[in-house]
């Protein structure tokens, strides 16, 4: 790949689930709670999965043709999760997942980045 190329993988639509999965899922673990909470994995689309403390999340992406899995973990901290949200999913927007895997509160983003909530 020649420098400075850009690797994309196309998004739509980014869900994060409200209740912890095990760190320990592989692809497979992953793809059957996605299915099981979401109802399916649609193309083009992204799900959050955080683990009981918080400190660590597992991002599972089908790009059209398969799936991704990734994960990051925050060396200090917490990802502010949706703990008090109800339901089990919620959808956010690219600023609010930006905000998340900072680690900063993405709840108090709005559309276009407006801060809504105090």
């Amino acid at each position: 790949m020649a420098e400075g190329a850009a690797f994309v993988i196309r998004i739509d639509e980014i869900w994060l689930a409200t209740e912890p999965l095990d760190m320990r899922a592989g692809p497979d673990t992953a793809l059957a709670r996605v299915v099981k909470v979401f109802g399916a994995a649609l193309p083009y689309c992204a799900y959050l999965f955080a683990n009981r403390r918080g400190n660590r999340m597992k991002v599972l992406i089908h790009d059209g043709l398969g799936v991704w899995l990734c994960a990051r973990r925050l060396n200090q901290g917490k990802f502010h999760w949706a703990g008090n949200w109800h339901g089990d999913r919620v959808e956010l927007s690219p600023e609010q997942v930006r905000a998340l895997v900072q680690g900063l509160p993405w709840q108090r983003i709005g559309p276009a980045g407006a801060i809504s909530v105090l």
